[in-house]
Protein backbone atom coordinates (compact mmCIF):
# COMPACT_ATOMS: atom_id res chain seq x y z
CA UNK A 1 0.00 0.00 0.00
CA UNK A 2 1.09 3.35 -1.14
CA UNK A 3 2.09 5.95 1.86
CA UNK A 4 -1.11 8.52 1.94
CA UNK A 5 0.56 12.30 1.13
CA UNK A 6 -1.39 15.81 1.19
CA UNK A 7 -0.85 18.78 -0.26
CA UNK A 8 -2.76 21.85 1.21
CA UNK A 9 -3.14 25.33 0.04
CA UNK A 10 -5.21 28.25 0.66
CA UNK A 11 -6.77 28.48 -2.66
CA UNK A 12 -7.07 25.87 -5.41
CA UNK A 13 -5.16 28.28 -7.90
CA UNK A 14 -1.71 27.62 -6.14
CA UNK A 15 -2.53 24.34 -5.85
CA UNK A 16 -3.10 23.47 -9.63
CA UNK A 17 -1.04 26.49 -10.69
CA UNK A 18 1.60 27.18 -8.34
CA UNK A 19 2.15 23.07 -8.00
CA UNK A 20 1.04 22.04 -11.66
CA UNK A 21 2.16 18.42 -12.30
CA UNK A 22 3.38 18.00 -8.55
CA UNK A 23 0.53 15.85 -7.16
CA UNK A 24 0.08 14.02 -10.68
CA UNK A 25 3.70 12.97 -10.94
CA UNK A 26 3.35 12.75 -7.17
CA UNK A 27 0.67 9.97 -7.60
CA UNK A 28 2.54 7.29 -8.95
CA UNK A 29 4.54 7.03 -5.52
CA UNK A 30 2.12 7.95 -2.82
CA UNK A 31 -1.98 8.01 -2.75
CA UNK A 32 -2.28 11.91 -2.84
CA UNK A 33 -5.23 14.30 -1.63
CA UNK A 34 -5.43 17.75 -2.95
CA UNK A 35 -7.09 20.16 -0.39
CA UNK A 36 -7.54 23.83 -0.68
CA UNK A 37 -11.02 26.42 -0.28
CA UNK A 38 -13.29 24.84 -3.08
CA UNK A 39 -12.35 27.71 -5.36
CA UNK A 40 -14.21 30.50 -7.75
CA UNK A 41 -15.26 30.76 -11.17
CA UNK A 42 -11.45 31.14 -11.96
CA UNK A 43 -10.28 28.10 -10.29
CA UNK A 44 -12.49 25.50 -8.57
CA UNK A 45 -11.09 22.45 -6.77
CA UNK A 46 -13.19 19.75 -8.54
CA UNK A 47 -11.37 21.00 -11.68
CA UNK A 48 -7.76 21.29 -10.26
CA UNK A 49 -8.72 17.07 -8.85
CA UNK A 50 -9.02 16.39 -12.71
CA UNK A 51 -6.08 18.56 -13.71
CA UNK A 52 -3.80 15.92 -11.18
CA UNK A 53 -5.91 13.14 -11.06
CA UNK A 54 -6.00 13.18 -7.44
CA UNK A 55 -8.48 13.16 -5.07
CA UNK A 56 -9.68 16.59 -3.49
CA UNK A 57 -11.27 18.03 -0.08
CA UNK A 58 -12.27 21.32 0.15
CA UNK A 59 -11.62 22.92 3.33
CA UNK A 60 -13.14 27.03 3.40
CA UNK A 61 -9.85 29.14 4.35
CA UNK A 62 -9.31 32.58 3.91
CA UNK A 63 -5.99 34.71 3.30
CA UNK A 64 -6.77 37.82 5.45
CA UNK A 65 -6.25 37.13 9.73
CA UNK A 66 -10.31 35.96 10.34
CA UNK A 67 -9.86 34.35 13.99
CA UNK A 68 -13.03 32.19 14.00
CA UNK A 69 -12.82 30.70 10.36
CA UNK A 70 -9.07 29.91 10.79
CA UNK A 71 -10.16 27.96 13.90
CA UNK A 72 -13.20 26.19 12.04
CA UNK A 73 -10.42 25.50 8.89
CA UNK A 74 -8.03 23.67 12.05
CA UNK A 75 -10.55 21.86 13.21
CA UNK A 76 -11.90 20.42 9.88
CA UNK A 77 -8.54 19.53 8.85
CA UNK A 78 -7.70 18.01 11.94
CA UNK A 79 -10.94 15.75 11.36
CA UNK A 80 -9.42 15.28 7.98
CA UNK A 81 -6.22 13.84 9.06
CA UNK A 82 -7.34 11.85 11.66
CA UNK A 83 -9.57 10.12 9.35
CA UNK A 84 -7.42 9.93 6.16
CA UNK A 85 -4.34 9.19 8.71
CA UNK A 86 -1.71 10.49 6.21
CA UNK A 87 1.95 10.04 6.48
CA UNK A 88 3.13 13.50 5.28
CA UNK A 89 0.90 16.74 5.23
CA UNK A 90 2.92 19.68 2.80
CA UNK A 91 1.21 23.23 3.24
CA UNK A 92 2.07 25.57 0.90
CA UNK A 93 0.61 29.42 1.00
CA UNK A 94 0.60 31.62 4.65
CA UNK A 95 -2.75 30.49 5.69
CA UNK A 96 -2.91 27.03 4.53
CA UNK A 97 0.55 26.86 6.32
CA UNK A 98 -0.89 27.84 9.55
CA UNK A 99 -3.79 26.31 9.90
CA UNK A 100 -2.63 22.99 8.39
CA UNK A 101 0.69 22.79 10.42
CA UNK A 102 -1.70 23.01 13.75
CA UNK A 103 -3.96 20.77 12.36
CA UNK A 104 -1.43 18.15 11.74
CA UNK A 105 0.41 18.07 14.49
CA UNK A 106 -2.59 17.63 17.02
CA UNK A 107 -3.59 14.62 14.90
CA UNK A 108 0.03 12.84 15.21
CA UNK A 109 0.86 13.21 11.21
CA UNK A 110 4.79 12.22 11.66
CA UNK A 111 5.92 14.23 8.62
CA UNK A 112 4.37 18.08 8.55
CA UNK A 113 6.04 19.83 5.79
CA UNK A 114 5.24 23.78 5.33
CA UNK A 115 7.25 25.15 1.75
CA UNK A 116 7.77 28.76 2.03
CA UNK A 117 7.63 31.24 -1.53
CA UNK A 118 8.06 34.69 0.19
CA UNK A 119 6.92 36.80 2.81
CA UNK A 120 4.26 39.09 2.99
CA UNK A 121 4.82 40.42 6.04
CA UNK A 122 8.62 41.84 5.24
CA UNK A 123 5.82 44.64 4.26
CA UNK A 124 4.26 45.42 7.17
CA UNK A 125 4.88 47.21 10.26
CA UNK A 126 3.28 47.92 13.73
CA UNK A 127 0.89 45.65 15.72
CA UNK A 128 0.03 44.10 12.46
CA UNK A 129 3.82 43.18 11.80
CA UNK A 130 4.20 41.55 15.37
CA UNK A 131 1.24 39.49 14.98
CA UNK A 132 2.48 38.40 11.63
CA UNK A 133 5.75 37.73 13.29
CA UNK A 134 4.24 35.40 15.83
CA UNK A 135 1.65 33.72 13.35
CA UNK A 136 4.55 32.59 11.59
CA UNK A 137 6.55 31.11 14.16
CA UNK A 138 3.76 29.49 15.09
CA UNK A 139 3.51 27.94 11.92
CA UNK A 140 7.06 26.62 11.58
CA UNK A 141 6.56 25.62 15.43
CA UNK A 142 4.43 22.99 14.55
CA UNK A 143 6.18 21.99 11.53
CA UNK A 144 8.84 19.61 11.79
CA UNK A 145 10.67 20.55 8.04
CA UNK A 146 10.40 24.36 6.74
CA UNK A 147 11.42 23.87 3.00
CA UNK A 148 12.29 28.17 1.50
CA UNK A 149 12.46 27.86 -1.85
CA UNK A 150 15.43 30.24 -2.40
CA UNK A 151 19.07 30.16 -0.51
CA UNK A 152 17.77 34.45 -0.31
CA UNK A 153 14.75 33.22 2.16
CA UNK A 154 16.08 30.60 3.86
CA UNK A 155 18.83 33.67 5.34
CA UNK A 156 16.04 35.75 5.58
CA UNK A 157 14.04 33.10 8.09
CA UNK A 158 17.03 32.62 9.75
CA UNK A 159 17.69 36.66 10.31
CA UNK A 160 14.43 37.22 11.42
CA UNK A 161 14.82 34.37 13.71
CA UNK A 162 11.59 32.67 13.23
CA UNK A 163 12.95 28.97 13.32
CA UNK A 164 16.05 27.06 14.26
CA UNK A 165 18.23 26.64 11.15
CA UNK A 166 18.34 23.08 11.29
CA UNK A 167 14.63 23.29 10.72
CA UNK A 168 15.57 24.97 7.19
CA UNK A 169 16.19 23.07 3.76
CA UNK A 170 16.42 24.51 0.38
CA UNK A 171 15.79 21.69 -2.21
CA UNK A 172 17.74 21.73 -5.51
CA UNK A 173 18.44 25.08 -6.28
CA UNK A 174 15.80 26.35 -5.02
CA UNK A 175 11.57 26.65 -6.32
CA UNK A 176 8.31 24.97 -5.41
CA UNK A 177 7.87 23.63 -8.77
CA UNK A 178 10.33 24.18 -10.96
CA UNK A 179 9.45 25.29 -14.70
CA UNK A 180 8.36 23.49 -17.82
CA UNK A 181 10.04 24.13 -20.30
CA UNK A 182 8.35 21.95 -22.63
CA UNK A 183 5.68 24.28 -22.08
CA UNK A 184 7.28 27.48 -21.97
CA UNK A 185 9.31 27.14 -25.41
CA UNK A 186 9.05 29.86 -27.65
CA UNK A 187 9.25 27.74 -30.30
CA UNK A 188 5.54 26.89 -30.56
CA UNK A 189 4.72 30.97 -31.64
CA UNK A 190 5.24 31.36 -35.38
CA UNK A 191 5.41 34.67 -36.61
CA UNK A 192 1.60 33.78 -37.46
CA UNK A 193 0.25 32.96 -33.92
CA UNK A 194 2.54 36.57 -32.70
CA UNK A 195 0.70 38.94 -35.49
CA UNK A 196 -2.56 38.03 -34.80
CA UNK A 197 -2.25 38.71 -31.12
CA UNK A 198 -0.22 41.66 -31.72
CA UNK A 199 -3.34 42.88 -33.89
CA UNK A 200 -5.65 41.95 -31.53
CA UNK A 201 -4.19 44.14 -28.73
CA UNK A 202 -3.03 47.08 -30.99
CA UNK A 203 0.54 46.33 -30.61
CA UNK A 204 2.35 47.60 -33.50
CA UNK A 205 5.48 45.29 -35.03
CA UNK A 206 8.24 48.71 -34.33
CA UNK A 207 6.71 48.64 -30.75
CA UNK A 208 9.09 47.83 -28.02
CA UNK A 209 7.01 45.94 -25.31
CA UNK A 210 7.85 45.50 -21.45
CA UNK A 211 5.43 42.85 -19.93
CA UNK A 212 4.37 42.70 -16.17
CA UNK A 213 2.81 39.40 -15.22
CA UNK A 214 1.22 38.96 -11.53
CA UNK A 215 -1.07 40.56 -9.71
CA UNK A 216 -1.88 43.96 -10.15
CA UNK A 217 -1.14 45.55 -6.29
CA UNK A 218 1.43 47.81 -4.60
CA UNK A 219 3.76 45.16 -3.47
CA UNK A 220 4.46 43.60 -6.91
CA UNK A 221 6.07 47.29 -7.47
CA UNK A 222 3.10 48.44 -10.07
CA UNK A 223 2.96 52.10 -8.57
CA UNK A 224 6.50 52.62 -9.52
CA UNK A 225 6.20 50.86 -13.04
CA UNK A 226 3.29 52.69 -13.88
CA UNK A 227 5.07 56.14 -12.45
CA UNK A 228 8.08 55.51 -14.70
CA UNK A 229 6.44 54.41 -17.84
CA UNK A 230 3.90 57.49 -17.45
CA UNK A 231 7.94 59.10 -17.93
CA UNK A 232 9.07 56.82 -20.87
CA UNK A 233 6.74 56.89 -23.07
CA UNK A 234 6.72 60.59 -23.56
CA UNK A 235 10.23 59.98 -24.94
CA UNK A 236 10.17 56.57 -26.15
CA UNK A 237 6.23 56.62 -27.98
CA UNK A 238 6.90 53.15 -29.13
CA UNK A 239 6.98 51.65 -26.21
CA UNK A 240 4.32 49.48 -24.93
CA UNK A 241 3.58 47.87 -21.18
CA UNK A 242 1.71 44.80 -21.34
CA UNK A 243 -0.02 44.23 -18.01
CA UNK A 244 -0.88 40.70 -17.50
CA UNK A 245 -2.73 39.77 -14.54
CA UNK A 246 -5.91 40.82 -12.22
CA UNK A 247 -6.35 43.57 -9.64
CA UNK A 248 -6.70 42.69 -5.69
CA UNK A 249 -8.14 45.53 -4.57
CA UNK A 250 -9.39 44.56 -1.25
CA UNK A 251 -6.23 43.02 -0.31
CA UNK A 252 -3.19 45.39 -1.73
CA UNK A 253 -4.57 48.15 -3.77
CA UNK A 254 -2.33 50.43 -6.28
CA UNK A 255 -2.79 54.06 -6.14
CA UNK A 256 -5.96 55.43 -7.54
CA UNK A 257 -4.24 57.75 -10.31
CA UNK A 258 -1.85 54.92 -11.28
CA UNK A 259 -5.25 52.44 -11.64
CA UNK A 260 -6.94 55.58 -13.60
CA UNK A 261 -3.71 56.37 -15.81
CA UNK A 262 -3.92 52.25 -16.72
CA UNK A 263 -7.33 52.13 -17.81
CA UNK A 264 -6.87 55.39 -19.48
CA UNK A 265 -3.27 55.14 -22.01
CA UNK A 266 -3.34 53.92 -24.89
CA UNK A 267 0.14 52.33 -24.39
CA UNK A 268 -0.84 50.16 -21.67
CA UNK A 269 -2.84 46.81 -22.63
CA UNK A 270 -4.42 44.94 -19.96
CA UNK A 271 -5.89 41.15 -20.26
CA UNK A 272 -6.86 40.49 -16.89
CA UNK A 273 -5.78 36.97 -15.42
CA UNK A 274 -4.78 34.51 -18.09
CA UNK A 275 -4.73 30.41 -18.02
CA UNK A 276 -1.87 30.45 -20.77
CA UNK A 277 0.48 33.36 -20.42
CA UNK A 278 2.71 32.06 -22.66
CA UNK A 279 1.01 33.93 -25.92
CA UNK A 280 2.18 37.07 -24.39
CA UNK A 281 5.42 36.01 -23.44
CA UNK A 282 5.80 35.13 -27.27
CA UNK A 283 5.60 38.49 -28.60
CA UNK A 284 7.07 40.69 -25.70
CA UNK A 285 11.01 42.22 -25.85
CA UNK A 286 11.57 41.94 -21.70
CA UNK A 287 9.88 41.31 -18.64
CA UNK A 288 9.40 43.82 -15.95
CA UNK A 289 9.21 42.46 -12.37
CA UNK A 290 10.07 45.24 -10.03
CA UNK A 291 8.18 43.53 -6.61
CA UNK A 292 8.94 44.31 -3.30
CA UNK A 293 9.33 40.60 -2.38
CA UNK A 294 8.76 36.92 -3.65
CA UNK A 295 9.93 33.16 -2.63
CA UNK A 296 11.01 32.19 -5.70
CA UNK A 297 8.90 33.83 -8.94
CA UNK A 298 7.69 31.74 -11.50
CA UNK A 299 7.06 34.48 -13.73
CA UNK A 300 10.79 35.41 -13.69
CA UNK A 301 11.40 31.73 -14.69
CA UNK A 302 8.83 31.66 -17.59
CA UNK A 303 10.13 34.30 -18.71
CA UNK A 304 13.73 32.58 -19.07
CA UNK A 305 12.07 30.08 -20.48
CA UNK A 306 10.62 31.78 -23.18
CA UNK A 307 13.95 33.59 -24.00
CA UNK A 308 13.60 37.12 -22.67
CA UNK A 309 15.48 38.86 -20.58
CA UNK A 310 14.25 40.71 -17.11
CA UNK A 311 13.96 43.67 -15.08
CA UNK A 312 14.24 42.44 -11.28
CA UNK A 313 14.43 44.08 -7.96
CA UNK A 314 17.60 42.89 -5.86
CA UNK A 315 15.45 40.33 -3.53
CA UNK A 316 15.82 36.43 -2.74
CA UNK A 317 14.92 33.95 -5.92
CA UNK A 318 14.67 37.07 -8.85
CA UNK A 319 18.44 37.41 -7.82
CA UNK A 320 19.13 33.79 -7.86
CA UNK A 321 17.65 33.87 -11.19
CA UNK A 322 19.03 37.04 -12.89
CA UNK A 323 22.64 37.13 -13.96
CA UNK A 324 23.29 41.19 -13.56
CA UNK A 325 23.73 42.00 -17.40
CA UNK A 326 23.56 38.36 -19.07
CA UNK A 327 19.73 37.32 -18.80
CA UNK A 328 18.78 40.89 -17.49
CA UNK A 329 19.12 43.61 -15.09
CA UNK A 330 18.73 44.35 -10.96
CA UNK A 331 17.90 46.95 -9.43
CA UNK A 332 16.94 48.39 -6.03
CA UNK A 333 13.39 47.86 -4.35
CA UNK A 334 10.89 51.22 -4.81
CA UNK A 335 13.50 53.07 -6.61
CA UNK A 336 11.09 54.38 -9.72
CA UNK A 337 14.53 56.28 -11.01
CA UNK A 338 17.05 53.04 -11.08
CA UNK A 339 13.82 51.23 -13.08
CA UNK A 340 13.19 54.21 -15.55
CA UNK A 341 17.33 53.92 -16.08
CA UNK A 342 17.20 50.20 -16.52
CA UNK A 343 14.39 49.83 -18.67
CA UNK A 344 15.70 52.89 -21.15
CA UNK A 345 19.08 50.23 -21.18
CA UNK A 346 17.66 47.02 -21.42
CA UNK A 347 15.92 48.33 -24.59
CA UNK A 348 19.55 49.38 -26.12
CA UNK A 349 21.33 46.09 -25.11
CA UNK A 350 21.48 43.55 -27.07
CA UNK A 351 20.99 41.02 -24.39
CA UNK A 352 17.60 40.15 -26.40
CA UNK A 353 19.88 38.31 -28.69
CA UNK A 354 21.27 35.67 -26.67
CA UNK A 355 17.56 34.46 -26.55
CA UNK A 356 18.61 30.56 -26.48
CA UNK A 357 21.15 31.61 -23.50
CA UNK A 358 18.62 32.83 -21.38
CA UNK A 359 16.40 29.90 -21.84
CA UNK A 360 19.43 27.07 -21.60
CA UNK A 361 19.98 28.26 -18.07
CA UNK A 362 16.80 27.64 -16.93
CA UNK A 363 16.68 23.80 -18.61
CA UNK A 364 19.71 23.03 -17.07
CA UNK A 365 18.88 24.39 -13.62
CA UNK A 366 15.34 24.31 -12.96
CA UNK A 367 13.26 22.33 -15.15
CA UNK A 368 10.09 21.10 -13.37
CA UNK A 369 11.15 17.18 -14.27
CA UNK A 370 14.19 17.50 -12.09
CA UNK A 371 12.11 19.86 -9.28
CA UNK A 372 9.71 17.26 -8.91
CA UNK A 373 12.54 14.37 -8.69
CA UNK A 374 14.34 16.27 -5.83
CA UNK A 375 11.45 16.79 -3.94
CA UNK A 376 10.69 12.57 -4.48
CA UNK A 377 14.15 12.20 -3.14
CA UNK A 378 13.28 14.28 0.02
CA UNK A 379 9.83 12.42 0.92
CA UNK A 380 11.50 8.96 0.12
CA UNK A 381 14.91 10.11 2.81
CA UNK A 382 12.71 10.69 5.48
CA UNK A 383 10.45 7.38 5.13
CA UNK A 384 13.72 5.56 4.96
CA UNK A 385 15.22 7.53 7.58
CA UNK A 386 12.43 6.44 10.00
CA UNK A 387 11.26 3.28 7.99
CA UNK A 388 7.72 3.97 7.50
Amino acid sequence: MKPKLIRLTTVPGSLGGLLRGQLKFMTNHFEVIGISSSGNDVRSLAEIGEQESVRVIPVEMTRKITLLKDLLAVWKLYKIFKNEKPTIVHTHTPKAGTVGMIAAYFAKVPYRLHTVAGLPLLEVTGMKRNLLNTVEKITYRFATEIYPNSFGLKEVIIQQKYTKEDKLKVIAQGSSNGIDTDHFNPTLYDEVNKTELRNRLNIKPTDYVFIFVGRIVSDKGINELINTFRELVVKFPKIKLLLVGAYEKDLDPIQKENENYIEQSESIITTGWQNDVRPFFSISNSLVFPSYREGFPNVVMQACSMGIPSIVTNINGCNELIKHGENGLIIPTKDSEKLKLAMIEIMNKNISQVSNEIRQFMIDNYSRKFIHNEILKNYTSLLKRDKV
